[in-house]
């Protein structure tokens, strides 16, 4: 069964999604599709139980699905294109689709382990993107070619660990990065309470209270981050900000975060 707070985001994907039919109907395949929610599952019972690491489950694929589409928006809204949109040889929704394929899929591979796990995503990802494809676009060979490709780019290259091209995997690439609230750390902190290696990711990323991802001032995109500790700075400066540099969307962002009552500071 479904958390609520997996509800709760599922319906603000859908409404972002409601001008856009096509994207509209992946995600509701996609939400229904039983294997996939058992896959998303089982990757966050071996992250969080078995590994010790945050929350790589449901919510969290979920949670950077929303923050993609958010973040495509605002480019889309400023005439700023995509690669597909670029090359000529796709439309946005076709961008849209890829990075909601990739973002429910990027992290299937930490049901296996935490090393070259988005390798390991994207094998497990492809018979989903395969048959999720072929459910909106039946008799469109050439769109299925291309959104399978951006997509498992995009998986492949969410850990900032090779090197990706297109801005849709780069959007991918700082969505995951931005999803590292308190939330995601709440599970992980009360049931492993033994101090161990990594722990500083658990501590960092509950001390950051609220992550706003807006029009910017001066760049298209503005990330505003809000924490209630210093120790939030690690989360943003070894995490986020290590993906968002090697990003090929890093020109349309900018970048700001500080402790809750204190200036934010500017990193980009």
């Amino acid at each position: 069964m479904k958390s609520v707070k997996e509800i709760s985001t599922e319906t603000k994907i859908l409404d972002r999604l409601k001008n856009h039919p096509i994207c509209l109907d992946l995600v509701k395949y996609l939400f229904a599709d039983e294997e996939l929610q058992e896959m998303q599952e089982y990757a966050n019972n071996v992250s969080i139980r078995r590994l010790g690491y945050n929350d790589h489950g449901p919510v969290h694929m979920r949670q950077v699905v929303g923050n993609a589409i958010k973040m495509l928006n605002i480019l889309h809204e400023f005439n700023i294109k995509t690669s597909l949109e670029q090359e000529e040889i796709g439309s946005f929704e076709d961008s849209m689709c890829a990075v909601i394929l990739a973002g429910l899929m990027h992290d299937l591979g930490m049901s296996i382990g935490r090393q070259g796990h988005e390798n390991m995503s994207a094998l497990l990802a492809q018979p989903i993107i395969d048959r999720a494809l072929m459910h909106i676009l039946p008799n469109d060979l050439h769109r299925r070619v291309i959104i399978k490709s951006v997509a498992t780019e995009a998986i492949i290259g969410h850990m900032s660990t090779r090197k990706i091209h297109s801005i849709e995997a780069g959007i991918i690439l700082i969505a995951d990065g931005c999803d590292m609230t308190k939330g995601r750390a709440r599970i992980p902190m009360a049931i492993n309470t033994t101090p161990r290696v990594g722990d500083i990711h658990k501590y960092s990323a509950n001390a950051i209270n609220r992550i706003g991802i807006h029009r910017g001032e001066r760049k298209p995109i503005k990330i505003d981050i809000e924490m209630s500790g210093d120790v939030g700075f690690f989360q943003i400066e070894e995490v986020l900000l290590t993906k968002i540099d090697v990003s090929p969307a890093k020109q349309y962002v900018e970048l700001y975060a500080g402790v809750a009552g204190q200036e934010r500071k500017c990193y980009l």
